[in-house]
C-alpha cells in the first residue's frame, strides 16, 4: 500500500504528465523539469497523492507550474511569469552533443590545435542572472566550459580551454555567442588519477571484513525504516535528493522532515575564466538528478540494503537508479565507559545507523550522510570530492585568487554553502520555541549559560566566543521540570566574505546568516527561492522572514547555513581526498537520563 509520503512511483509519474498532454496542451517541444509528490499537509488525515509539476514550452519559452490530482485524473495548472525552470541532465548532454559539431567552435578549438572532438568535454553551467547579457533577455541560457582529454580515458579535466566558453540558447539548443578571450599553451602536468596512469598500488593493505552473520539490527518495509528505537521513512526527490521523513525516536516524535534543500557554490576568483563560476547544484541541477548507483565493496561496506530511486527524463518518461540509498550500520567506537576501582571496566561500544546517497555533479562529487545514533544524537555528515577546476597560466605568473598545484596549473579558491531544512517536531509539531543559548564568563572561573528565546522569525549569526547554539523546546517537561529540547550543534558555519551589495546576495540572500527560523508553511521549500536559475530578484528566507510571523510556541522551521571554505591544496591535486563537515541535533533534556544505558555489553568481549 502506498503512504503519503511514498516518492511518486514510475506509474504515477508517467500519469502525471499524460494528464497535462490530454488537458493542457502540452506538446512534443516541451520539456518536464520536475514531476515530484506534492507532500500532503501535517496533519492531513486522509490525503490524496498529488504531483507538483514544471514544465516549460520550449518555443515560445513560458514555463508553468501545475498540481496534479494523481487519483481524479486532473490539473490545474499557472504560468509562471518571469523565471527560469531549474536545468536538466537532458540538457547537459543535449549541449554536449549539440556544440561539438558546431563548426564555429570546432574551427575555435582547431586553432588552438584540438581537432580530436572525441576528446573534447563540454560542461554547461546555468547563467547567472546578474551577468546576463541584454541582447538574450528572455532567453534560457547555458554558459560552458571546454575540456580535452590528452589521451582516451585520461581526466579531462587536467586539460581546461583556457578563454573559450560558450554561451549556448538551451531551449532552441543554438550557440548564441563564443567568449574567445585569450590562450594559454597547456604546461605538461601530472593531472592523472586512474590507476594505468597513475603511481604503483601499495602492496602491503590486508583486507577488511565488516560482516553481520546473524543479519542486521534494522528492518526495511518499502520507505519504513526501523532500527533500535528509531523509525522513520525514507523520501527522494529530483531536487533535494534524499530525505527523512517522520523521525521518532521510542515513538516520541523529533523532527518532521530534514533535507538539504540548497547547495551554492561561488568561485571566488574574478578572472574571466572563472567570474561567471556560482553553482547552485541543489536549485539549478538537483541531488536527485545527479545521484549515482552505489556499489558494495566500493561506497558502502558491511551488510547493506539499498533503496532505488525513480525518476523522469525531460519527456516525463520514469527512469531508475539502482541503489540509490544505502542503508547499513556501522561500529563507531566507544559509547560510554567507566573504570570503578573495585567493580572493574563496565563498557559499551556505539553503533550508528547510516543512510546516504553519492552525488557527481560535474567534476565533483558530494557524499552525503545521515547518521542515527544509539543515544538519540542525529548528525548530518557531508564529504566533498572529485576533481578541483583548474586553469593554465602564462609561463612566470602566479595564481592571485587560488593555488598553485602543477606546473603553471592552479586551482581558484571557492565555497560550498549547503542550507538544511529542519523542519523539527519535538515532543509534537506544536508548542516549540527556538531559545539561542550561549556561554557567558562570570566571576573567577564561573560560567554562565544563557537561553534566550526567539519569538519571531528572522537570522542568527553563529559566534565562537560564546559557543552560540539553538535549542528547540518542545511542549512536555521531563523529570526534572526542564522543557524537553533538542539541540542544533553548530558544525562548519563559514561567512560569505561578499561586499554587502553584491549581487548574489541579492540572489542567494540566505547566505548573509548561520541560521534562519520560520513558521512551517507547507510551501516555503527552497531558501534561496523557488527558481534561482538566472533569477535576478530575492527570493526565499530574505522575502520570507520580512513579515516577522510569530515562531514562539509554534510549529517552527530551522535552516542552517554550513559548509567547505576551500582554500585548494597541492594535495587535492589531481583528485582530492574527502573533505568532511557535519553539524548535529543533539537531545538536550529530551530523555530523563542517558538513554543508551540499557545498550547491552559486546558479546563475549565485553560481558562480565
Amino acid at each position: 500500500m502506498t503512504h503519503p509520503l511514498d516518492p511518486l512511483s514510475a506509474d504515477e509519474l508517467r500519469a502525471a504528465a499524460a494528464i497535462l498532454r490530454r488537458d493542457h496542451g502540452v506538446g512534443e517541444r516541451w520539456r518536464f523539469g520536475s514531476i515530484d509528490l506534492r507532500e500532503p499537509e501535517k496533519g492531513d488525515p486522509a490525503p490524496a497523492r498529488e504531483a507538483e509539476v514544471i514544465c516549460w514550452d520550449r518555443d515560445s519559452g513560458d514555463a508553468y507550474r501545475a498540481i496534479v490530482a494523481l487519483d481524479a485524473g486532473r490539473a490545474t495548472m499557472e504560468r509562471l511569469e518571469g523565471v527560469q525552470p531549474s536545468l536538466h541532465p537532458d540538457e547537459w548532454h543535449e549541449c554536449d552533443a549539440t556544440l561539438r559539431h558546431d563548426p564555429r567552435l570546432v574551427a575555435a578549438l582547431a586553432k588552438r590545435g584540438i581537432t580530436d572532438m572525441d576528446r573534447v568535454l563540454i560542461d554547461v553551467w546555468g547563467y547567472r542572472g546578474y551577468l546576463g547579457p541584454e541582447q538574450h533577455a528572455g532567453r534560457r541560457l547555458g554558459w560552458t566550459d571546454i575540456w580535452f582529454r590528452a589521451e582516451p580515458d585520461s581526466n579531462p579535466y587536467a586539460n581546461p580551454v583556457n578563454g573559450l566558453h560558450c554561451i549556448v540558447d538551451l531551449n532552441a539548443m543554438e550557440l548564441l555567442e563564443i567568449e574567445d578571450t585569450f590562450v594559454v599553451d597547456r604546461p605538461q602536468i601530472s593531472g592523472e588519477y586512474l590507476p594505468r596512469f597513475g603511481p604503483k598500488a601499495r602492496q602491503d593493505l590486508e583486507p577488511i571484513e565488516i560482516t553481520q552473520p546473524h543479519g542486521v539490527s534494522f528492518t526495511l518495509d518499502g520507505h519504513a525504516l526501523r532500527w533500535q528505537k528509531w523509525s522513520l521513512r525514507l523520501g527522494f526527490n529530483h531536487r533535494e535528493g534524499l530525505v527523512l521523513h517522520t523521525l521518532a525516536f521510542d515513538e516520541r516524535p523529533i523532527a518532521h522532515r530534514l533535507s538539504l534543500a540548497e547547495m551554492v557554490v561561488p568561485y571566488r576568483d574574478p578572472t574571466p575564466d572563472h567570474l561567471r563560476r556560482t553553482a547552485y547544484d541543489i536549485g539549478e541541477w538537483g541531488l536527485g538528478y545527479m545521484t549515482q548507483s552505489l556499489e558494495l565493496g566500493c561506497d558502502c561496506l558491511g551488510e547493506i540494503r539499498y533503496l532505488d530511486a525513480t525518476l523522469h527524463d525531460t519527456a516525463g518518461e520514469p527512469y531508475t537508479i539502482a541503489n540509490a540509498v544505502c542503508i547499513h550500520e556501522e561500529d563507531d567506537g566507544v559509547l560510554w565507559k567507566h573504570v570503578d576501582h573495585q567493580h572493574g571496566a563496565e563498557v559499551r561500544r556505539s553503533r550508528r545507523l547510516v543512510v546516504s546517497i553519492h552525488v557527481t555533479v560535474a567534476n565533483y562529487e558530494y557524499l552525503v550522510y545521515w547518521r542515527l545514533y544509539q543515544d538519540g544524537s542525529i548528525e548530518c555528515h557531508v564529504r566533498a570530492t572529485g576533481i578541483m577546476v583548474v586553469g593554465h597560466l602564462p609561463e612566470g605568473e602566479r595564481a592571485v585568487h587560488g593555488t598553485m598545484v602543477d606546473t603553471r596549473t592552479y586551482a581558484p579558491y571557492h565555497q560550498h554553502f549547503l542550507i538544511a531544512r529542519l523542519d523539527l517536531d519535538v515532543d509534537g509539531a506544536d508548542g516549540n520555541t527556538v531559545h539561542m543559548v550561549e556561554s557567558r564568563p562570570g566571576k573567577g572561573l564561573a560560567l554562565d549559560q544563557r537561553a534566550t528565546p526567539l519569538t519571531t522569525e528572522g537570522a542568527q549569526d553563529y559566534r565562537w566566543e560564546t559557543q552560540r547554539a539553538w535549542k528547540v523546546t518542545g511542549a512536555t517537561r521531563n523529570h526534572v521540570g526542564d522543557p524537553t529540547a533538542y539541540k542544533l550543534v553548530p558544525g562548519a558555519a563559514l561567512p560569505h566574505l561578499l561586499e554587502d551589495d553584491h549581487p548574489l546576495l541579492v540572489e542567494a540572500g540566505a547566505l548573509r546568516h548561520t541560521l534562519w527560523v520560520t513558521p512551517y508553511a507547507r510551501d516555503e521549500r527552497w531558501p534561496c527561492g523557488d527558481f534561482p536559475n538566472q533569477s535576478t530578484t530575492p527570493g526565499g528566507l530574505p522575502v520570507w522572514t520580512r513579515a516577522e510571523r510569530p515562531v514562539e510556541d509554534a510549529d517552527i522551521v530551522l535552516w542552517y547555513v554550513f559548509g567547505i571554505h576551500h582554500i585548494t591544496r597541492v594535495e587535492d591535486w589531481p583528485i582530492m581526498p574527502v573533505d568532511a563537515v557535519s553539524f548535529w541535533l543533539k537531545p538536550f533534556g529530551f530523555f530523563d537520563r542517558n538513554p543508551a544505558l540499557d545498550v547491552p555489553p559486546a558479546p563475549s568481549h565485553c560481558e562480565h
